[in-house]
């Protein structure tokens, strides 16, 4: 009764129904922590936009598609949770947060993101992860101190070049997307930590002995006919994690093998359709 009562009020925009789904915003929270997750909000109040000392706001699991400009005047915050929402274009007072270093943006409807955002110099950890891009965001090759980057279950092909010069980056997320081979510019990353390619379309995995930085490389579910061939101490999860290279390289052609069987098979199907 209480959700769909909130679900109600969300529609009506007078301040005392407002007041009914966020509680009197009054004082700065004493940890300079504001949680307004899950209130099925269809707007932020203005309220929560005058604590200037902020420092975490999390607007999570609501139904947000904007919010008001005055959102800018947190010049403190640092975090900002805005996954779970309705947003098809970031807006544009996030932007001018210089202090925020972690957004989250996850299961919204974004398809791409705007030039500002170069503007989050202190960025370090984004999360963009099942939204609707189809093409990698450019303007995240500009955020020098970006360190994590979730980028999962999205529509993705291919990786820029430019994201090279992302040199404090350490880990990079990409399940789920349409990548049909291996990215180059991750062979050049040498300092990423953690690399994350479950649930693509790469065929064949080049080495990544030379990566002295590796740690983790997560490959899984993909179409290969073999799995990258790692440095001492780097942790592989996906087919051949813990065969040997000789194995592997049986398995390999074994794969290879069923796969050309497997065409040989449909092709004359193909063309009868045809």
């Amino acid at each position: 009764m209480g959700n769909a009562m909130r679900g109600v009020v969300a529609f009506i925009p007078s301040e005392r129904c407002q007041r009914f789904l966020v509680g009197d915003l009054k004082e700065m929270p004493l940890d300079r922590t504001l949680d307004l997750s899950s209130r099925q909000l269809r707007r932020l109040p203005v309220a929560a936009c005058v604590f200037g000392e902020l420092v975490k706001l999390y607007l999570s699991d609501n139904n947000l598609s904007s919010l008001p400009a005055d959102l800018q005047g947190l010049k403190k915050l640092q975090l900002l949770a805005l996954d779970f929402n309705c947003f098809e274009e970031l807006p544009a007072a996030v932007c001018r947060l210089p202090q925020l270093s972690i957004l989250y943006l996850g299961n919204n409807r974004l398809y791409s993101l705007p030039r500002e955002l170069s503007e989050l110099k202190e960025l370090n950890t984004l999360w963009l992860e099942t939204n609707c891009f189809t093409v990698f965001p450019q303007v995240i090759c500009e955020l020098p101190n970006l360190k994590t980057l979730h980028l999962g279950y999205n529509q993705i092909q291919s990786l820029p070049r430019e994201l090279g010069v992302l040199e404090e980056l350490r880990s990079i997320w990409l399940a789920g997307n349409q990548l049909g081979a291996f990215p180059p510019v991750l062979l050049e990353m040498h300092f990423l930590a953690v690399i994350d390619v479950d649930r693509n379309k790469i065929r064949y995995f080049p080495g990544l002995s030379h990566m002295q930085g590796l740690k983790l490389v997560i490959y899984d579910h993909n179409p290969c006919v073999n799995a990258p061939v790692v440095g001492d101490g780097v942790r592989r999860v996906g087919r051949w994690a813990d065969s040997s290279d000789d194995e592997q390289e049986d398995d390999g052609s074994k794969a290879a093998g069923e796969t050309t069987v497997e065409v040989t098979e449909v092709l004359p199907e193909e063309e009868h359709s045809i």
